[in-house]
């Protein structure tokens, strides 16, 4: 794991946006081990095999887990974006689906 992404995490203004990140970077490594992660866009990204597969975008009141490569894919409700990358809005007191996202970011990313 990348100290880079793990100091931007605890910088984090917010437990509960600690708290959301960090499940979502461990549901990253899980779904796709051996992913790359870096700042970048002062954001944690990750890659599997050089190419972006996920982001976690904080913002003033919700975590943002955008999911690259998504064109030939189907989305739920509650996803939103462009065809080729979907994101779920995480706010304060949400139970997101972690299985859910994990399942979609194993499709999307499988041809990477």
């Amino acid at each position: 794991m990348n100290q880079e992404v793990s100091s931007f995490i605890e910088g984090l203004d917010q437990p509960w946006k600690m708290e959301v990140c960090n499940q979502l970077r461990h549901l990253v490594h899980k779904t796709i081990p051996g992913a790359d992660e870096r700042i970048q866009y002062k954001k944690p990204h990750f890659l599997k095999n050089g190419k972006y597969a996920a982001v976690i975008s904080p913002s003033k009141d919700a975590i943002a887990f955008i999911i690259m490569n998504t064109s030939d894919l189907d989305f739920p409700k509650g996803f939103d974006g462009p065809a080729e990358r979907k994101w779920l809005k995480i706010r304060e007191g949400d139970s997101p689906d972690y299985e859910l996202l994990s399942d979609l970011l194993d499709q999307a990313s499988g041809s990477l």
